[in-house]
């Protein structure tokens, strides 16, 4: 099977979650529905490490192979196809997911208010559209991600207490954008808590321009950033496009 421009941007991805150190050993998983299709995925293969992925080991999982594949967690990580299957299938408008336990979203997701306030212009970018799930109850099984899917609801993004955070996108590049700036937002939050002096909160009218500024910027720098991503891997790394 040919290999698409959706898979290649999809490894460069895992790549540079790598080199960004947001990686977890050969756990966490992202995925990218194919175009016009909610319930087509592309999900990374089981057991390679994010630094080590390319283009082919992404897994094509449809509505046709999807029961069979979760018979084989040898090839797609059990709690990979549930959580983003489940999450596919009932949440239309998540079309890309990124989930990892990177050091600072996680930290974050222990906090007992994990909700980020809004101080800079990173934490302003996630006003009012992260929702928590607060009902940790072990891996991401069949049941746990049925509850993670109805947690998302509508938000674009999703903090799991205990647990980690989940990014969602309309393409790849967006997706992997929120990833990056929401870990980058929870070490900041987390640096400022951590001088136990008072934080300089923003209003609420404030937040949410900043957030709608971000989100229609007049270019699209999510797509830049990925496309700079992919022209030093192309130099350093030209193998994660096979």
């Amino acid at each position: 099977m040919e290999i698409t421009e959706l898979q290649r941007d999809l490894a460069a991805t895992f790549r540079w979650t790598a080199r960004l150190n947001m990686h977890e050993g050969v756990a966490n998983h992202f995925s990218a529905c194919v175009p016009g299709s909610t319930t087509n995925f592309y999900v990374n293969k089981a057991g390679i490490h994010f630094s080590q992925i390319k283009a082919s080991d992404l897994i094509l999982v449809t509505k046709e192979n999807i029961d069979d594949l979760k018979n084989k967690p040898d090839l797609i990580d059990p709690t990979a196809i549930n959580i983003h299957g489940t999450i596919h299938q009932k949440v239309p408008h998540a079309k890309c997911i990124f989930h990892v336990h990177s050091k600072f979203a996680t930290a974050l997701s222990t906090l007992k208010d994990p909700i980020m306030k809004p101080i800079d212009q990173n934490t302003m970018i996630f006003y009012n559209r992260v929702s928590v799930f607060n009902e940790f109850g072990g891996l991401g099984f069949e049941d746990e991600s049925i509850k993670m899917a109805n947690a998302l609801g509508n938000k674009q993004h999703m903090l799991l207490a205990n647990h980690g955070i989940i990014t969602t996108g309309e393409t790849i590049a967006e997706g992997f954008n929120y990833l990056y700036y929401f870990e980058r937002a929870a070490e900041t939050y987390l640096t400022a808590l951590s001088t136990n002096k008072e934080l300089n909160i923003v209003s609420d009218d404030v937040a949410e321009k900043t957030a709608q500024e971000t989100a229609n910027y007049p270019i699209d720098l999510a797509k830049l950033h990925l496309q700079q991503i992919r022209l030093i891997l192309d130099k350093e790394e030209p193998e994660y496009k096979n």
